[in-house]
């Protein structure tokens, strides 16, 4: 894309594409892949994406310049000329979707605005015209809603706890629909918010385009997106692009329904439909978790329990088309995909297609199985598997023990975790930062919780499914997170969360399994896991393309097999002072530093020697002819001493000295910054015996092992603290 074109404003309307997946620098993700999908002949509805450099623009001079708002005019009158319809006109009006994007697909980061273009006399006018009450006034007061909140700066929850007031005022179920005259009450109650709050919302479709386009521009420095951003480590120059679109109504009438469908099973990662959908529905009903989906295919509503229809079979048509489209959209990303879409009056539409977020299990399969399908080579499923969300499959699961769940919801990102009941994400984020085991519990998360679940153990909601924003982040994050557990109710005031009959009071211990979707009370014993053939699959391509080599850090015989097992090559650091914290060897030491009796202190460096040659030995044994890095001992010396009275009292009965002598020497011994104290080579300086005991218990255990007839490990020691050869 040229210099002139990454400055302006892009199409995908008609025959005009311009730009494609390779241009999300440019124009971010959602309108690089909405061009590239267009391009495949994909129904996606017509828009124009305006360029990063367009969004700073406007976001540097705080409005859209009057030459850019003609150009956008422009823009949308090849919009009315495709739809058919009329941006303020009576007759099925072209109402907007306004979203911006960054070149990386991030999910909630950034906003969003939909049916922009609506408003009281449009309404009135199109009443006229024949439309349907119901439908209008749905979109009005959705629009009010993201209108308020991405250009007026008002909370989420301002609205959405309107018409969960609202609802439960009415006597209603949280999924019960609302008729014409209830719509059009909620709508009033969403106006009166905003005065309240002295925001206005222009009637002028053209104004209320050139406020969201330029809130929508300048949310990349938002404050909330800034902390995203360090979190995600999205670099700040990245910027976001701006893409306006023909909204397509999910909402419309009995047969249309939005959702999302993923190529791949995300907990499983089989190769079939996934997904969630719900008739008369817009995106963000299901995306923002504000109803509860029912499931896409058939065989996931009878897995799930529930009795809502699946769309496979009450819209078949419409099901084998996201089908065909999605199947489509894999072979030619090669990468599980994630779609957003829309069924309008029987007619599909793609919103948004990007990578699917599976679970580490899920990842592993997909990536070895699309190897096999003949979709991608071994070197692209190794780079498709996030290293980290494989290190999630190293950690113990739950062990049931014939333990009762409190409640059972959607298993949405798998794993197993226990902790403190918490309701505010804030609140979640202190715990967690100060070494709290937490468990957020939400009605359903938002973007604005993004920093506390980059933190907590795990994700559970009242509401939401598998394509939920909590959902979403927690596969990403790769922690557990159990959705849409109907049963929950949060009382923030009585600081206490329901599950069925039960009550949890906060801070009060739980445990939730996001496989199996189950919560329990307390905390549940776990096991190891067994690990997968897909996982042994994936690391031995790994190891066929490699050129770096792998050793471990390990600082016992067990940790180096584990080691080994998972294919180390040798041990990298073996830290000594590991082997002496919390066994019988820390009593030597603390005797070796606090004694002043030379004979003694002989005795006790003899016992230290015959200790540290068993670990050496064990050690040496596992890695039998491998290489073996060991750290002399580092810490200062303070961190080796007694510190409770008990620790001090028993220390001084062992060298027969006076309880005060000895609390006196540990506290001459403290440190102000141990970081720079006296530690690694200084300890070694003044006590010699130290080093000398060490490398004579490493040379002893090669000996012994070399005798016994086993291939000797390639010894090397690390002398911690050390700058230069004079030093040494």
């Amino acid at each position: 894309m040229d210099e002139q074109a990454a400055d302006g404003i892009r199409f995908f309307c008609g025959q005009r594409v311009e730009g494609g997946a390779a241009d999300a620098a440019t124009l971010g993700h959602k309108g690089a892949h909405l061009a590239e999908m267009k391009r495949l002949g994909l129904p996606v509805p017509p828009g124009f994406t305006l360029s990063v450099a367009l969004c700073r623009r406007i976001a540097a001079e705080g409005d859209v310049p009057a030459g850019v708002m003609t150009q956008v005019e422009e823009a949308i009158d090849l919009l009315q000329e495709e739809t058919g319809a009329r941006f303020g006109g009576p007759r099925r009006p072209l109402l907007l979707a306004v979203r911006a994007s960054t070149r990386r697909a991030l999910p909630g980061l950034l906003p969003a605005v939909l049916n922009v273009g609506i408003s009281r006399p449009i309404i009135e006018t199109a009443l006229a015209a024949g439309e349907d009450a119901t439908f209008l006034w749905d979109c009005y007061r959705r629009f009010l809603h993201g209108y308020g909140h991405v250009v007026l700066g008002m909370p989420h929850e301002t609205f959405e706890y309107a018409l969960e007031d609202f609802r439960e005022a009415l006597g209603l179920a949280p999924d019960a629909p609302l008729d014409a005259g209830q719509l059009e009450e909620l709508a009033g109650r969403c106006e009166e918010l905003i005065a309240e709050a002295g925001g206005t919302v222009p009637e002028a479709p053209e104004e209320q385009l050139r406020t969201t386009l330029l809130a929508a521009a300048r949310a990349w420095d938002a404050p909330r997106v800034r902390q995203a951003r360090h979190l995600y480590g999205v670099p700040e120059d990245w910027g976001a692009a701006v893409s306006v679109q023909a909204m397509v109504f999910g909402n419309r009438d009995a047969d249309s329904a939005a959702g999302v469908a993923v190529s791949r099973d995300p907990v499983s990662g089989e190769k079939v439909l996934s997904g969630e959908y719900l008739p008369r529905a817009q995106g963000e009903d299901i995306v923002a978790g504000l109803r509860t989906p029912w499931p896409i295919t058939e065989e996931e509503r009878r897995r799930s329990g529930l009795d809502t229809p699946s769309m496979e079979l009450s819209m078949p048509q419409a099901f084998a088309a996201v089908l065909k489209a999605v199947v489509a959209l894999e072979r030619h990303y090669r990468r599980p995909q994630n779609i957003e879409f829309v069924v309008e009056s029987g007619r599909l539409w793609l919103v948004q297609a990007l990578p699917a977020r599976l679970g580490p299990e899920a990842s592993l399969r997909a990536a070895v199985e699309m190897v096999r399908e003949g979709l991608i080579a071994r070197e692209d499923a190794i780079r498709m598997v996030d290293p980290y969300q494989l290190e999630k499959l190293l950690h113990p699961v739950l062990e049931r023990a014939g333990a009762r769940a409190l409640a059972r919801g959607i298993g949405a990102s798998p794993g197993a975790a226990s902790g403190e009941v918490v309701i505010d994400a804030e609140e979640a984020r202190r715990l967690a930062a100060a070494g709290r085991s937490v468990i957020l519990v939400r009605p359903e998360t938002t973007p604005e919780d993004i920093p506390a679940l980059q933190s907590v153990r795990g994700i559970l909601t009242a509401r939401g499914g598998m394509t939920s924003h909590a959902a979403v982040i927690a596969r990403g994050l790769g922690i557990p997170c159990v959705a849409g557990v109907g049963v929950m109710e949060i009382d923030a005031a009585a600081g206490e969360v329901r599950i069925g009959e039960q009550v949890v009071r906060l801070n009060e211990w739980i445990t939730i399994d996001g496989a199996s979707g189950e919560v329990f009370r307390g905390r549940m014993p776990t096991r190891q896991p067994v690990l997968s053939t897909h996982f042994h699959t994936l690391l031995e391509w790994a190891d066929e393309v490699r050129t770096l080599r792998v050793r471990a850090n390990a600082d016992t015989p067990r940790e180096a097999e584990v080691a080994l097992r998972f294919g180390a090559e040798g041990i990298g650091l073996c830290r000594t002072e590991h082997m002496v914290f919390g066994t019988e060897r820390l009593v030597l030491l603390q005797e070796l530093i606090l004694s002043t009796d030379p004979a003694h202190r002989r005795d006790v460096l003899k016992r230290l020697e015959a200790a540290q040659g068993e670990d050496f030995r064990a050690i040496f044994r596992v890695m039998a002819g491998r290489p073996v890095t060991i750290r002399l001992l580092d810490p200062p010396v303070h961190e080796f001493l007694p510190r409770s009275e008990a620790e001090i009292e028993a220390v001084a009965q062992r060298l027969t000295v006076p309880p005060e002598r000895i609390r006196a020497r540990v506290n001459a011994l403290k440190e102000y910054n141990p970081m720079l104290g006296h530690r690694g080579a200084r300890l070694m300086m003044t006590l010699p015996a130290l080093p000398a005991m060490q490398a004579r218990a490493m040379f002893d255990a090669m000996r012994v092992l070399t005798a016994e007839g086993q291939a000797p490990s390639r010894l090397e020691i690390m002398v911690p603290f050390i700058m230069s050869a004079a030093e040494m």
